[in-house]
């Protein structure tokens, strides 16, 4: 594509979803297909080729999701352009900064169907053999969305690329965690693959590392919720069949970053408080440097701390201290610092106890001499 000028911006096209030039004409394609006229929620990888299908999704006034890049910060984007939006506003909305600007989070908890999936290719197939850039995120985000609900079997595939990428695909490169494609848009054609291939059907664990769990937080979540529901999670690191396997049990330990586990809990002299932690940390705090506090809040009612602890093990988010406030639905998590604090967010957004969503943030104001703000209310 560079060689022969076809690149797009960004450029160099090597190491991504390649931009191209006629990207805009191949997404056009795309109303066309009686599987988008009759979708009303449909995700679009927020790669540039396919800046045109997010901006004529919105343009049908449909919903439009839009995975984070690289999962970072959580799985989808629900983009909502504002009331009276025009056409120019869409195109803005379609893009990456408008994704940030006019967007809401859409977690493992949302009730979302999707209704068709548009994603970018490096290769495709006419058989609807797909490779991406090699780093799994359109797989993965398609095995979370069957994990999730969201879609269904025979939920539609598209992608779109330059004439030039449709190439063959020897069957021996794909595995299946490989997600497969059910039309292909170029500039030139519409190509209906009929692939049998089946698609993914949810995470496969044993293939996913420790190093990915840490990249992408919302993996954890998924996990831990997948193994609260008793299903096998076994990690590539903790197979037998891999070099120097870790044991499930003990993974919390091996995996740490320097988090201080747990202790037993003790109860403070107010009633529906305890601190679970160094019962001297508020001794040596000051020794120590100012802790970074993180809040917790929406707790269901009854729950436990001992469950709490549990994800946060789950999570390695174990914080120094852990003051529990049940009664209020509530609890802060006291970290040695900023940075740890800030990971520990990332990790838990989404994060459900008992069904319910939990509240995570950055504590508005951290703790001095034992006291917290939260919304401009002092809890000590």
């Amino acid at each position: 594509m560079e060689a022969n000028n076809l690149a797009d911006f960004p450029r160099p096209v090597h190491h991504r979803i390649p931009n191209f030039k006629g990207a805009s004409h191949a997404a056009s394609r795309l109303p066309g297909l009686q599987e988008f006229k009759t979708a009303k929620t449909i995700k679009v990888n927020p790669d540039a080729p396919q800046k045109t299908a997010r901006f004529l999704t919105l343009e049908a006034r449909k919903t439009l999701l839009v995975p984070t890049p690289r999962l970072r910060t959580g799985l989808f984007n629900k983009i909502v352009p504002p009331p009276g939006a025009t056409k120019e506003i869409l195109r803005i909305c379609a893009t990456s900064q408008g994704v940030k600007d006019y967007s809401t989070p859409v977690g493992l908890d949302a009730k979302v169907q999707v209704d068709l999936v548009v994603v970018g290719s490096v290769a495709v197939s006419e058989k609807g053999w797909r490779i991406g850039k090699g780093e799994g995120f359109a797989d993965m985000e398609y095995a979370m969305m069957v994990s999730m609900g969201a879609i269904r079997e025979n939920t539609p595939v598209v992608t779109v690329v330059h004439d030039c990428q449709v190439v063959d695909i020897a069957e021996e490169l794909l595995d299946d965690h490989d997600l497969t494609v059910d039309y292909i848009l170029t500039p030139t054609r519409t190509i209906k693959t009929g692939c049998k291939r089946p698609k993914p059907q949810g995470i496969i664990w044993h293939k996913i590392s420790y190093e990915m769990l840490e990249r992408i937080p919302i993996l954890k979540n998924l996990r831990y919720r997948e193994r609260q529901a008793g299903k096998d999670v076994i990690l590539k690191d903790e197979h037998p069949d891999f070099p120097n396997a870790r044991k499930p049990e003990d993974s919390d330990e091996n995996a740490k970053t320097g988090n201080t586990k747990l202790q037993t809990e003790s109860t403070s002299a107010q009633v529906g408080h305890c601190h679970v932690g160094n019962d001297s940390l508020s001794t040596k705090s000051e020794t120590h440097g100012a802790l970074t506090t993180v809040y917790i809040g929406n707790i269901p009612p009854g729950t436990r701390v001992s469950e709490l602890k549990s994800a946060l093990r789950e999570f390695h988010a174990s914080p120094m201290r852990l003051s529990w406030q049940g009664t209020q639905c509530r609890a802060f998590l006291d970290y040695t610092d900023k940075t740890t604090a800030e990971s520990v967010v990332s990790s838990l957004k989404g994060l459900s106890l008992r069904g319910q969503t939990l509240r995570v943030e950055m504590a508005k104001n951290q703790r001095n001499k034992g006291q917290v703000e939260i919304n401009g209310q002092r809890n000590k």
